[in-house]
């Protein structure tokens, strides 16, 4: 008899991640890899026998790289900078020291680097392991010593020969595979999808780590919506893409003089709007984290920084929006209920574009927004996965495939089209009957892998399809 495998362990925040923008498979991932390759050769005691380096990039991270900022985040990793803690405004500065420096310093040596040689883009090549391949390459002592990595979503990375990238020998009290699991702990334990979730984290983390960690997402998040709502410009990249939630904003709050973003949240908050006015501000919140993201601003990877702007823009509804003021503790249960949902694309399909377009960035960043906010709003662990199911449902089949390999058209106006889709969905889930629904999110997870197993790759993040092919452009630098 074969065993059946157990569920895989995802925490919360291996699906909501802070890093820089603009993209978590083309941008973090590889930020990731490349700390984790030289942690891997400091621990082998060859680090400070370094000669020299070359990152060799295959698949979507060739295609799309200069245009997803890759060649840079390979840089600042090397360079001993991290996302989480980067000042993003000196990303530049420190970029062009190191073009004109043309040298690291590893294990405490000088080693030469030249950004743009040492940095080979293989378009026409893919690794067998994923379609966000990159190879590492030192040579240490005259040998070369090659580790090859692959960027696989979300920021996730998994190195070649790893069947998947999970925490060892964890085991959660309410272990779920697929949602149907979940939902039937929610049943016997007659409680709320959050509470499950506090419960499985707990065996990574106290009580007081995990409030610590959701408060630091929120903050991130907070302030992105606020400081994108407050910038003007154009966004790099060549597109001469203008910033457009800066412009809502003023619109929307002629006298907005506000200081923090508690203080602007409060103003929303203290004057009434018309639906059509409502749905302007979600676009504004949403439009806000991805011009913030397309400029390399930090973000949360939620699940992917492609889709980093619809959880925040649907947060921002409920917290701005709703008839009572939202507490902390509903802005954490919303956070933990969202990542638990995108645990389950991860484990039963994908959240990489580069496997199966934006269905699996916006489609699954909605139908987590849709699952949290459905039952912040009083719904049942059913209606709230209903909610779910709902948004990714009407995803489905949706393509990848940026303008000039760009975080920017389509991509930033879809995460508008996603929160509101949430938003919708979370609606039609409380006032319906779960156990009347034809299509469960079971289901339609299976059939996001299905559609995204056979997408075309060139509807695969690969900028060699749709809009990508449709839209002329000049050039692009990031």
């Amino acid at each position: 008899m074969t065993e059946t495998p157990a569920p895989e362990a995802l925490s919360v925040f291996d699906m909501l991640k802070i890093g820089v923008g603009p993209s978590s498979s083309h941008t973090l991932g590889p930020w990731r890899a490349v700390q984790r390759w030289l942690a891997e050769l400091a621990e082998a005691g060859v680090l400070d026998r370094v000669e020299r380096v070359q990152i060799h990039l295959y698949g979507s991270l060739a295609l799309t790289g200069r245009g997803h900022c890759t060649d840079q985040a390979v840089w600042l990793a090397l360079l001993g900078h991290d996302p989480v803690t980067i000042e993003v405004e000196r990303i530049g500065e420190t970029v062009a020291a190191l073009r004109a420096d043309r040298q690291l310093r590893l294990g405490g040596r000088a080693v030469p680097f030249d950004p743009e040689a040492d940095t080979v883009f293989h378009p026409a090549e893919r690794l067998p392991g994923h379609a966000n391949g990159m190879t590492c390459v030192a040579v240490v002592d005259g040998a070369e010593r090659a580790s090859t990595y692959y960027s696989v979503g979300g920021g996730f990375v998994v190195a070649e020969g790893e069947a998947r990238a999970q925490a060892a020998g964890i085991r959660l009290p309410r272990p779920a595979q697929v949602p149907a699991e979940m939902l039937e702990h929610c049943r016997e334990a007659d409680c709320r999808i959050a509470d499950s979730v506090w419960e499985n984290e707990r065996a990574w983390r106290t009580d007081d780590e995990i409030r610590e960690r959701l408060r630091a997402l929120w903050a991130v998040m907070r302030e992105g919506v606020f400081r994108g709502c407050h910038t003007e410009g154009v966004l790099p990249g060549g597109l001469g893409v203008e910033r457009r939630a800066a412009g809502i904003n003023r619109r929307l709050l002629p006298d907005d003089d506000a200081q923090t973003s508690a203080e602007w949240i409060a103003a929303i908050r203290g004057r009434p709007f018309s639906f059509k006015q409502t749905l302007q501000w979600v676009s504004a919140f949403a439009l806000a984290v991805n011009e913030e993201n397309a400029n390399l601003g930090r973000v949360v990877t939620a699940p992917t920084n492609g889709a980093a702007g619809v959880i925040p823009a649907v947060l921002f509804y409920l917290v701005c929006f709703s008839d009572e003021e939202v507490t902390e503790e509903q802005v954490l249960d919303f956070l933990l209920v969202a990542g638990e949902v995108g645990t389950f694309f991860k484990k039963g399909a994908t959240i990489s574009a580069a496997m199966g377009g934006c269905q699996a960035e916006v489609g699954v960043s909605s139908a987590m927004a849709a699952a949290a906010l459905c039952e912040a709003e009083g719904g049942t662990p059913a209606q709230a996965f209903q909610a779910a199911e709902i948004a990714m449902e009407h995803h489905l089949g949706m393509t990848c495939d940026p303008v000039a390999g760009l975080v920017q058209i389509p991509c930033i106006e879809r995460n508008t089209m996603g929160a509101v889709k949430a938003i919708n969905a979370a609606e039609l889930a409380l006032a319906g009957a779960p156990d009347r629904a034809k299509v469960s999110l079971d289901a339609v997870i299976r059939t996001l892998r299905e559609t995204a197993e056979g997408m075309s790759d060139r509807f695969k993040e690969t900028s060699q399809g749709g809009l990508a092919t449709n839209v002329s452009v000049r050039f692009t630098e990031c």
